[in-house]
């Protein structure tokens, strides 16, 4: 257990908990816990998370830019659902580049679970976006990808980032019902102020 996994842990815990407020404060955690949880898991071998944690960097100060034009004076910003048709192109475009780039992993690089580890970097950069985008279907990715990443960091021995991991999956099942309810309140509160 190394002091960058504690620390990614801790600034881990402060990004989900301020995710699941609709908080934009949860950006510079998140930049913290990607920048410390990047090089742990590039000395675990897990090559794709390790590069994904680069790619959560950019797309955390995208997000943190995006979030910061529509929040509201407490700092929430609003959520919605995507379409059908949406959702089947994220989750064709999430395989198909998730299994490219795991046979590449497997083919180029020395890595401990390539598909796996692939499968995890695929659906965590569609489930960032669409973090970013403010759409509730984000965090049932993310309890998936918390489930795998939960067994790939006990089987690589990083305790301390399963842990967190247990943690996501509790705080990603409250942030998809969290998410639902002010997604409703927002749209019932638009139904009252138009029938006014």
């Amino acid at each position: 257990m190394s002091p960058l996994e504690l620390i990614g842990t801790v600034f881990g815990f402060i990004n989900i908990y301020l995710l699941v407020r609709r908080s934009v404060w949860n950006f510079p955690a998140a930049l913290a816990m990607v920048s410390c949880v990047g090089f742990v898991l590039f000395e675990a071998r897990l090559y794709a998370e390790a590069g994904l944690q680069v790619f959560f960097f950019v797309v955390n100060l995208w997000g943190w830019w995006l979030w910061s034009r529509v929040k509201d004076a407490g700092d929430q910003v609003p959520v919605g659902w995507m379409s059908w048709p949406a959702r089947f192109a994220w989750l064709g475009v999430t395989a198909i580049a998730s299994i490219a780039l795991g046979l590449a992993m497997d083919r180029w690089t020395d890595a401990a679970l390539p598909m796996a580890d692939s499968a995890v970097a695929g659906m965590s950069v569609t489930a960032q976006l669409l973090l970013s985008f403010r759409r509730i279907e984000n965090w049932f990715l993310w309890i998936v990808i918390d489930l795998v990443s939960i067994g790939l960091y006990v089987m690589r021995d990083l305790p301390l980032l399963a842990l967190l991991y247990v943690a996501f999956l509790a705080m990603s099942v409250l942030g998809q019902s969290e998410w639902t309810r002010a997604y409703r309140r927002d749209r019932q509160m638009r139904r009252e102020e138009a029938a006014v």
